[in-house]
């Protein structure tokens, strides 16, 4: 079965304080769901094309339909609500090979 992967890219973060909030409900929710955080950062991003070279979090579940799951639970809905007015993020769930 194939594993499936949050991939989050942030535009722009201009008050990164005002994410601990949802971060932390975010990493809890992504835990209790099984998955695992394979990159998280903004300090070592190159970007190419329209690529953006600000924060980037990739995160792996076992399966594609755990990482719908995940997205769907009432932990994550929790963290979503923290997101600050305003706030922008490219989100996408992928599944993987094989």
């Amino acid at each position: 079965m194939a594993k499936g992967y949050w991939v989050s890219v942030y535009p722009a973060i201009e008050d990164p304080e005002r994410l601990d909030a949802y971060n932390k409900l975010a990493r809890l929710a992504v835990k209790a769901a099984g998955g695992r955080v394979l990159a998280r950062g903004g300090s070592r991003v190159v970007g190419y094309e329209a690529g953006i070279a600000e924060r980037v979090v990739l995160i792996e579940f076992d399966t594609f339909e755990q990482a719908v799951a995940a997205r769907a639970s009432a932990a994550y809905q929790e963290a979503l609500a923290e997101l600050p007015d305003g706030f922008e993020r490219d989100f996408r769930i992928i599944e993987g090979l094989g």
